[in-house]
């Protein structure tokens, strides 16, 4: 291989990405702005990915000891208005896990990983990726997460949603339960840090949930929170080639945000391959990556922008209620 991928942004995007093309003999840089392992807002609960994907980056042994979730319960304010069993199993692993095995495996196979490396955007360049997540932007949304014990779920996830937004609740490794939720930002709650969880709860409705996220142990160093972002496709900046949450942001309700990340990393491959090795140029290679992008992920981004705002409204509660669950997982999957 003659040419080397500079990856910017080392997370499921860029290390999934990093460890495929080394795996075909590419030289790979990696820059990642922090370090390993970290927390970060997610909802760790992958639904809709396939082994097969897996497979082709090479990092399906990451997966090993991932657990298995079928069971969904959903609550509007603190009514339990539904039960159902996915008709795939998803999985669930922590970032702060996950991402570290990526890097680790990304490092053993000879990726040239530099941590502590913020780069800017240096648009046609080529052989340079944009992993680095989202893009920043005016936006009324803000993520919150945490990883709490002792909160005793009802389903393998439970689905609390209300005015202001929704939040999962799902198990990941060492008895650790993660919670993770969008909300629309409120500048009248008068709460910081930690206390944003259950204050946003409780605003939202989900008063109950919020009591018992605010007695459990909470795990020391997991909370974390983001804004400044918009959902769906993200601003783009011309002759740059962006891939995961850098190209699109599916709203969190769908768990399939982690999938889209490993999809985005396996539909570029090949193109990103074929450039390294002289087969094409940079810019054919970043026309086919859109192209494909675009195939692959249209038709869910335009359902899951449509069924979203759903989500925030009372009169909705039917629909969250009896909705048939399989057409409604084809439309974002």
């Amino acid at each position: 291989m003659r040419e080397t991928i500079t990856i910017n942004g080392g997370g499921l995007t860029g290390l999934s990405l990093a460890i495929a093309l080394r795996k075909h003999g590419v030289a790979v840089t990696l820059h990642e702005a922090g370090t390993y392992p970290r927390h970060r807002v997610c909802g760790e609960f992958i639904s809709g990915v396939s082994h097969e994907t897996l497979e082709t980056l090479g990092i399906a042994d990451a997966f090993i000891d991932a657990k298995h979730h079928c069971s969904v319960a959903w609550f509007s304010g603190n009514d339990h208005l539904r039960d159902n069993l996915l008709p795939e199993p998803a999985l669930a692993v922590s970032r702060h896990l996950l991402d570290d095995r990526l890097q680790k495996s990304a490092t053993a196979l000879g990726v040239n990983l530099q941590t502590k490396s913020r780069r800017q955007m240096t648009p046609k360049a080529p052989g340079e990726v944009w992993t680095a997540g989202r893009k920043p932007a005016k936006g009324k949304w803000i993520g919150l997460k945490a990883h709490v014990r002792g909160i005793n779920p009802k389903a393998q996830l439970e689905m609390h949603s209300g005015p202001l937004g929704y939040l999962g609740v799902t198990p990941v490794e060492g008895g650790w339960f993660n919670v993770c939720g969008l909300f629309r930002m409120r500048r009248d709650i008068d709460a910081r840090h930690e206390e944003l969880l259950p204050a946003y709860l409780s605003k939202n409705g989900n008063t109950e949930l919020a009591r018992r996220i605010s007695t459990a142990e909470w795990r020391e160093g997991s909370f974390t929170a983001v804004a400044g972002f918009a959902l769906g496709l993200q601003a783009t900046t011309p002759g740059m080639l962006s891939l995961g949450d850098s190209h699109a942001i599916i709203p969190p309700f769908t768990g399939n945000g982690m999938t889209m990340a490993f999809q985005s990393a396996e539909t570029a491959l090949p193109h990103l391959v074929a450039y390294a090795s002289g087969e094409m140029t940079w810019d054919e290679s970043c026309a086919q990556i859109a192209k494909h992008l675009r195939t692959r992920f249209e038709k869910r981004l335009k359902s899951a922008k449509l069924i979203h705002p759903l989500l925030f409204h009372t009169l909705a509660r039917p629909l969250l209620k009896h909705a048939p669950l399989k057409p409604i997982l084809s439309l974002i999957r």
